[in-house]
């Protein structure tokens, strides 16, 4: 295996594990900050305020693209399986 083919593939499972982490992690952010927000404009103090609704936006991100997800690390990893013999050989 050449350097060259090592950081294709190294650069295509980067990308996509960027793109699973950021669709699970990216709604929690965004209500994290809406409760931040709220928090800010109530004056209310309490940190385990928001994790409640971040636990819950990030379960229902991971039911709703989990399937996307698997489907893509499935796709990946049939790529790679497909491409051992161009590589080795």
């Amino acid at each position: 295996m050449t350097p060259e083919v090592f950081l294709d593939v190294f650069r295509q499972a980067l990308g996509l594990i960027c793109i699973l982490v950021s669709a699970t992690i990216i709604p929690s952010l965004i209500v994290g900050l809406l409760v931040s927000i709220f928090q800010a404009a109530t004056s209310i103090n309490e940190q385990t305020l928001s994790f409640l609704p971040r636990l819950l936006v990030t379960l229902a991100a991971l039911a709703l693209g989990g399937h996307w997800g698997l489907q893509m690390l499935m796709d990946f990893m049939v790529q790679m399986v497909h491409e051992i013999p161009e590589v080795l050989g």
